[in-house]
């Protein structure tokens, strides 16, 4: 039998010990660098800063509320490769998200929420976690409550086509952020929508049940698609300015790359019309679904409860 050594109490190997050198900030807070560090946030000439800063707004709510979406399958998905790829997404998501809403509050500081002075909570995360849910101006389809698996492919398959073909436009914007932010997202959003492409075929040439569970989740999200093709006023003058990207222009190209798509999954392409906002107002309005106020309860709590902390 071979000698076993037996350190003395208090030498134990820390597996932990490296986190601690900076045990103030390790994880999150003043720690982080600032995501715009280096890059020109000079607003371009003839465009409105709070116009820019509310369609980074738009952009970066999102990438986050989706983002969190995603991240309710971490240790839920069938099988380990799948938690790992959708937890990947998510982080990709999130990424965007931080970069938007700190362009956000660059072009236009009067936006970002007051917290007590001398508060060390970033900009971009008094965006995300000290705002109510009629101030966020995502699309419904990033909110809507997490469904089975063949759900979330469908969900990741409509809006990584459609922000894939904004991206693809925004990544010749005059402003410099968004232009380095979607040439960057192409590359993720390409994998996100070749990865659950993949996914679409093999559920819809699978099993029987694996077919219905995909028709009925493409049948219950279809109605939210006419939404992402419907231009917000600002969105409109972005575009006018050369910054953005005006939504109804991807359209026809999204709807063609999801019908090809259903063509090689020999999947009707659905039927039914667009579901209405309220008195016209959608969510680039404020108007959401009540997933979306149980989805920051969650997500908002621990900061709300101590926004002077350091985490």
């Amino acid at each position: 039998m071979s000698d076993v050594h037996i350190q003395p109490e208090g030498e134990h190997d820390n597996a932990y010990a490296g986190l601690l050198v900076n045990d103030a900030h390790w994880a999150f807070g003043t720690d982080f660098e600032d995501p715009l560090a280096g890059v020109d946030t000079t607003v371009p000439d003839g465009v409105d800063p709070a116009e820019l800063a509310a369609y980074c707004l738009m952009l970066g709510d999102d990438a986050l509320v989706f983002s969190q979406r995603l991240s309710e399958w971490c240790s839920n998905a069938p099988d380990l490769e799948e938690d790992i790829a959708l937890a990947n997404i998510a982080l990709d998501l999130l990424g965007q998200s931080r970069l938007l809403l700190a362009r956000a509050a660059a072009a236009d500081p009067a936006m970002v929420p007051a917290l007590p002075e001398g508060s060390p909570v970033p900009d971009e995360d008094r965006l995300a976690f000290f705002r109510d849910d009629q101030h966020f101006r995502n699309v419904r389809l990033a909110e809507l409550p997490t469904g089975d698996f063949a759900e979330i492919i469908v969900r990741v398959l409509l809006f990584a086509t459609w922000r894939l073909a904004l991206f693809e436009r925004l990544s010749r914007s005059r402003d410099a952020v968004l232009a380095a932010v979607a040439a960057k997202g192409v590359k993720e959003l390409s994998y996100h929508r070749d990865y659950v492409g993949r996914w679409f075929l093999v559920l819809a040439q699978g099993t029987d049940e694996s077919r219905s569970r995909l028709l009925a989740a493409l049948q219950g999200l279809w109605p939210f698609t006419g939404e992402l093709f419907t231009p917000h006023a600002v969105e409109r003058s972005l575009a006018a300015a050369g910054a953005g990207v005006d939504p109804s222009e991807v359209e026809a190209e999204v709807r063609g790359v999801l019908e090809h798509v259903f063509d090689a999954a020999r999947v009707p392409v659905p039927q039914g019309g667009t579901l209405a906002g309220v008195q016209g107002r959608l969510g680039r309005d404020g108007m959401h679904t009540e997933a979306l106020s149980r989805l920051l309860a969650e997500m908002q709590v621990v900061a709300r409860a101590h926004p002077e902390g350091r985490w």
